[in-house]
């Protein structure tokens, strides 16, 4: 089964989903997608076989741009994203949260999320071009369908993971998860 294609497919037949990615892609940020629970979500709500979504807290729209890291520019695109759609947006330029993690500097979108607590939350969407769907993952999808949620052997923070895991309720959320430490 190609996992890829299919999380392309639920999202191409997600009428939210696909919203924002045109709304964030109207954006033209360098290195741009939507990530972390956007995609997540969504495929652990398909492998639990609910009948809607599980509401976003938020829509993470990520992006690389090292000519401007500043917090104010993040604001900026929010605010404007906010004046043309009622989704919430969380916007962050990858390019400067090496400092907030204590990395070296990241090199692009894929580099940051490689350093993301979970493995299954480094997952992207974004649209090329041409209208289709492409995916970021630097672990690739296959995770997402193993029903786990995993400690990043490259962010090894235990702390960070279990308080992650528990205060975003995905064990009560999607029953069939096990955690993967």
């Amino acid at each position: 089964m190609d996992h890829e294609a299919l999380i392309k497919q639920w999202i191409m037949s997600d009428s939210d989903r696909l919203e924002a990615l045109t709304i964030a892609a109207a954006q033209k940020l360098p290195g741009w997608c939507l990530a972390a629970g956007f995609v997540r979500n969504l495929v652990w709500d398909k492998l639990h076989d609910f009948s809607a979504s599980t509401p976003l807290n938020d829509i993470d729209l990520i992006y690389f741009d090292s000519n401007d890291v500043s917090v104010s520019r993040d604001r900026e695109i929010e605010q404007g994203l906010r004046g043309v759609s009622t989704f919430p947006w969380s916007v962050k330029n990858q390019a400067r949260m090496h400092e907030r993690n204590r990395d070296c500097p990241y090199t692009s979108t894929e580099d940051a999320m490689s350093f993301w607590v979970e493995v299954e939350t480094a997952v992207g969407a974004a649209l090329g071009d041409n209208g289709e769907v492409i995916i970021v993952a630097p672990f690739g999808v296959k995770p997402l369908f193993d029903y786990t949620v995993t400690l990043n052997p490259k962010r090894p923070k235990r702390t960070d993971f279990e308080a992650r895991v528990y205060n975003k309720q995905w064990l009560q959320t999607w029953p069939k998860l096990v955690v993967n430490a």
